[in-house]
């Protein structure tokens, strides 16, 4: 256990690292962040995800602080990694259980950063409902993003534990996904349109707070005769919260589907969740070319839905996580290139 939280306790420490780097970066003042600053971030934290890949590969044993063969054995049952030990090899069966580990971190990070996307479709939707003057977009992503790491903290360990005690939960969320991945798949462009003053939050917190109707620069409260009251830019905040609470029902158990070991599922979503706010400024004003890409964020869902469905059958085919991987990326990969090959005709 001591192993254990030492791991988890040195990743949230690098977490806290990174969020405090790009609030250094970003927010020492108010300012709309350039492409080339987005690209840089990206591509730091696509790095910083491939090297803790690796980290698991050469590593990974002490994440649950394996020391021998029978300990290896029970963490691989307890996790049911889809992966077979040469008794009385303990060497060449850790590294077997090594590089399955980062698969698995890789593929659930693959999935929660193509689902990021469809994420940051409707967070543009929001910015451009309420008005949000762009210069303050880094601000809200920031403290989003902060409160979804720990609200993503919470969800999955009590995913993990509902399916330790019930083990059927995971056909729940097989036909949960399948279910949503059809009814993405048939929705329509419009079915995403926000409606400022009829949206859920701004109804809730209306019951309980004063708001006041218009942005104060960058302040979330602003004081109006002793009273402080909400600004339009922290219901903002709260919206995209809301939002990211919704998509986290659908990312978190599609992550299961690869890995039941709760750190992996929670590695690979923070690593994607922290990459969110630089692919987002990288995307912004090009995300509409990927028209074809909710159709494959619709056919992902629909495939780990299935996959989560049909778990035993295709473990008995000898269905890995490698085969998953290769799936994943290819429904990705044929919805960008779709899009730029059939490019959306423009509306008068």
């Amino acid at each position: 256990m001591s192993n254990e939280l030492l791991f988890i306790s040195g990743f949230l420490l690098f977490i806290a690292l990174i969020m405090a780097l790009d609030l250094g970066l970003f927010s020492k003042r108010d300012h709309t962040i350039s492409l080339k600053q987005a690209a840089v971030m990206s591509f730091v934290m696509v790095v910083l995800a491939l090297s803790f890949y690796l980290l698991l590969v050469l590593e990974g044993h002490y994440l649950h602080g394996i020391e021998n063969f029978a300990q290896l054995e029970q963490i691989v049952k307890a996790h049911k990694h889809p992966i077979t030990l040469i008794p009385g090899n303990f060497e060449e069966s850790l590294i077997l259980y090594k590089k399955n580990l980062g698969i698995e971190f890789l593929t659930g990070y693959v999935i929660e950063y193509a689902l990021s996307v469809d994420n940051i479709f409707v967070i543009v939707l929001i910015f451009s409902a309420f008005s949000v003057p762009e210069k303050y977009y880094h601000r809200v992503l920031f403290w989003g993003i902060l409160g979804a790491v720990v609200m993503r903290f919470i969800f999955i360990f009590a995913g993990a534990a509902l399916i330790n005690q019930f083990g059927w939960i995971l056909y729940v969320f097989g036909a949960f996904l399948l279910f949503t991945g059809v009814k993405m798949f048939f929705s329509k462009d419009g079915d995403d349109k926000i409606d400022p003053e009829n949206h859920p939050v701004v109804k809730f917190v209306s019951r309980f707070f004063k708001i006041h109707p218009r942005y104060e620069g960058k302040q979330f409260f602003h004081k109006v005769g002793g009273k402080r009251l909400l600004t339009p830019l922290f219901l903002v905040l709260l919206i995209v919260e809301f939002t990211d609470l919704i998509f986290a029902v659908d990312s978190i158990p599609a992550i299961f589907a690869v890995t039941k070991d709760a750190y992996i599922v929670f590695f690979s979503n923070i690593f994607a969740i922290m990459g969110l706010r630089s692919m987002f400024f990288l995307l912004v004003n090009i995300i509409h070319k990927f028209h074809y890409l909710k159709t494959g964020l619709a056919v992902l869902l629909t495939f780990i839905g299935v996959k989560m469905l049909a778990h035993d059958y295709l473990k008995e085919w000898g269905f890995t996580t490698e085969h998953s991987l290769i799936i994943i990326v290819f429904i990705l990969t044929a919805s960008i290139v779709a899009s730029l090959v059939f490019p959306k005709k423009k509306t008068a």
